[in-house]
């Protein structure tokens, strides 16, 4: 019978801690002094639908507490209070949470635009700091973020939540015991079908300049007028993000490094076109992407909005002995049952060819089935993962890390790297050539 587990949601994202495995094995620790009362209090910058489910798996780790959040719009404002129950405090700017001594700890969960200033500004005001994927906006911004985290000496994690799952831990062991044999390939998708999919959410009935603060969405990016499919719709717009690659396909390749211990593609092609939805974007809405790795397999990436198959992110991984599928379904094992089989060609020898041929003994042990010993092989293992979701589980090793001090699961290094492989891919497809990555500068080759 296969062996069947149980496994979640948000379990098929992506991640990649190199070095973190341990980390991510052990138990929520309280050792060491935070806060008034060992709390360890966090000040959210930006609280939008995605900060808002951050806030509720912050609501679930032991001993934190959300003190402060910070917004552009009022109506995200008062959502984030009403979730704290009244406990969070209002700050008209960031700044405000940065200079606050009882805070020990920020999220930062705007538009990529925002993300290297407000992080490096987090770092530097001796606080550590939770910053959803991507990282960063580009490469440089890496770059920078990684000076002020060794500068610091402060904490950083990217929140990639897949490599907190139990899903992405069982495959990363698969792969390390051999299982699959060598692996040469991995095929990785995100796809979807609806508006809400494209970004094109719903914008708030009360939404307007009196209750969205534009100029504080806009910050770095270049001035324009108000704009609120701009300001609620930041995703399909290059000034605020990379699109896709940024969006799902950080998520696809940190998963990807996690489990093949990898660092970088060394060169990577990619083609994206923008077929469907084009009243409301200048990202495509189809994307597909090659990346070779020095580590020894190739990477097929693709993503569209014009199709849900694959809706929640899946994988398969391809070797010599077996191949994994992570996706909707759970995690999947399906044994190499491939056999030689040389008949079609040797029946167009001469006959004493052919029957020389079938006596040599490896031939007979290999090709022949009435001579191969017998074996029964399970051909199919299924896993499926119950309990904590995954973010939950992400926040509670990196509020671990605040306490211990220890490294966290998701660092800046592997930040910067699984946001790279986005900027590459899109660095490739708006020029239609090969890019690839100078190791000895973490960025672009020149």
């Amino acid at each position: 019978m296969p062996d069947t587990r149980h496994l979640s949601r948000r379990a098929f994202l992506g991640s990649s801690a190199l070095g973190a495995s341990a980390a991510l094995a052990g138990p929520l620790q309280n050792s060491g002094k935070t806060g008034p009362n060992d709390r360890v209090t966090a000040g959210m910058i930006a609280v939008g639908a995605r900060a808002q489910e951050l806030l509720e798996a912050i609501k679930q780790v032991e001993g934190t507490e959300i003190v402060a959040v910070c917004d552009a719009y009022k109506g995200r404002l008062e959502r984030a209070v009403e979730r704290t129950g009244g406990r969070a405090k209002i700050v008209s700017d960031y700044r405000e949470i940065l200079n606050n001594k009882s805070i020990d700890v920020v999220t930062v969960a705007t538009p990529d635009h925002w993300h290297k200033k407000m992080v490096i500004e987090a770092l530097k005001a001796g606080k550590d700091v939770y910053c959803e994927k991507p990282l960063t906006y580009t490469v440089d911004d890496g770059n920078e973020i990684l000076e002020a985290v060794r500068q610091t000496g402060r904490l950083l994690q990217v929140g990639s939540q897949g490599m907190s799952s139990q899903t992405q831990q069982q495959a990363r062991e698969m792969i390390r015991s051999g299982k699959l044999g060598k692996i040469t390939m991995i095929r990785a998708s995100y796809n979807r079908n609806t508006a809400g999919g494209a970004w094109i959410y719903p914008i708030p009935p009360d939404a307007s300049p009196a209750t969205v603060n534009w100029e504080m969405f806009l910050g770095p990016a270049p001035k324009r007028a108000f704009d609120l499919a701009r300001f609620f719709r930041w995703r399909c717009y290059k000034d605020y993000s990379g699109g896709i690659s940024t969006d799902l396909f950080v998520h696809l390749c940190t998963t990807i490094h996690f489990l093949m211990d990898a660092k970088m593609p060394s060169s990577v092609v990619a083609m994206g076109q923008l077929y469907r939805w084009k009243e409301s974007r200048d990202v495509p809405d189809t994307v597909n992407a090659i990346l070779e790795y020095p580590e020894g397999f190739t990477v097929n990436l693709s993503s569209t909005f014009n199709n849900q198959m694959s809706s929640e992110g899946s994988f398969q991984i391809l070797g010599t002995e077996g191949a994994l599928t992570i996706g909707g379904s759970g995690l999947n094992y399906y044994a190499e049952t491939a056999v030689e089989d040389n008949k079609w060609i040797v029946d167009s020898w001469p006959r004493a060819l052919e029957d020389a041929y079938y006596r040599d003994p490896k031939v007979m042990r290999e090709e022949l089935p009435s001579t191969r010993p017998p074996k029964v092989k399970e051909t199919v293992q299924t896993f499926r993962e119950a309990g904590l979701e995954a973010t939950i589980v992400h926040f509670q090793h990196f509020f671990n890390s605040v306490r211990t001090r220890k490294p966290t699961v998701e660092d800046a290094l592997a930040g910067h790297r699984a946001a790279a492989c986005a900027h590459l891919i899109n660095r490739a497809a708006e020029t239609r050539k090969m890019v690839s990555w100078d190791f000895s500068r973490e960025n672009i080759q020149a």
